[in-house]
């Protein structure tokens, strides 16, 4: 009996991308069911009510939550292609750097982009430091794994795309400056190994909805 694998996400959903890329390089077959935000299905509200958004994972009927507990679940039910170390230190430390990035290198990111006067200047500061220990974790490394990608550099991908559209979008200078010179190097090998290239969103709509998504940052922000 064939196995039912359904992913829903939307276009540019840089969580749900993590999925994306983990099924591809796994090899599983799954069908893509794409989700309008604004005007959610029934069904996205059915398997994730609690949280009401994307992605989700549905298994045989089961629904995974959450990208990084999916992309663990990915890890668990198919063994090809490994994403994450045998060793359980090296396991234990790939989740806490997995947990750095969704806590407090994307928000200091995001606040960076979108804060402004003293709150971006200190956000600012905060990424820098942020980015050094990215920097650090790569050292001797082609990707955050060794010579392969893995289940971090899926954790870190939405960084060798979105970043350099917030830079485009704000002028800021986050990644372009040279300072990270390891990060540089991981972005673009990232971006260029085939099944990542093939998937990234297209970046002209990526510019027209980070360009509305700040400007509504800032008017809300302003003084009245």
């Amino acid at each position: 009996m064939a196995e039912e694998v359904k992913l829903f996400r939307n276009w540019s959903s840089p969580f749900a991308l993590r999925i994306v890329w983990a099924l591809k390089l796994k090899g599983i077959e799954y069908e893509t069911i794409l989700e309008d935000l604004q005007n959610k299905s029934s069904l996205l509200l059915q398997y994730n009510p609690v949280h009401k958004k994307v992605p989700v994972l549905l298994h045989n009927g089961k629904p995974i939550l959450e990208s990084l507990v999916i992309l663990e679940y990915i890890e668990e039910t198919w063994k090809q292609h490994p994403l994450l170390p045998e060793d359980p230190f090296e396991k234990a430390t790939a989740r806490f750097w997995a947990r750095f990035n969704d806590e407090k290198l994307l928000p200091s990111i995001r606040d960076a982009s979108t804060k402004q006067g003293k709150e971006q200047e200190e956000a600012i500061v905060q990424v820098e430091e942020n980015l050094k220990y990215v920097e650090e974790k790569l050292k001797g490394n082609v990707f955050f794994g060794g010579e392969t990608i893995g289940y971090l550099d899926l954790a870190f991908g939405w960084l060798a795309n979105l970043v350099s559209v917030l830079e485009e979008v704000t002028g800021l200078s986050l990644t372009a400056s040279g300072k990270f010179p390891l990060l540089s190097a991981w972005m673009q090998n990232f971006s260029d190994a085939p099944v990542i290239k093939e998937c990234w969103p297209p970046r002209d709509k990526l510019i027209i909805k980070y360009q509305a998504m700040i400007e509504k940052y800032t008017a809300v922000a302003a003084p009245k």
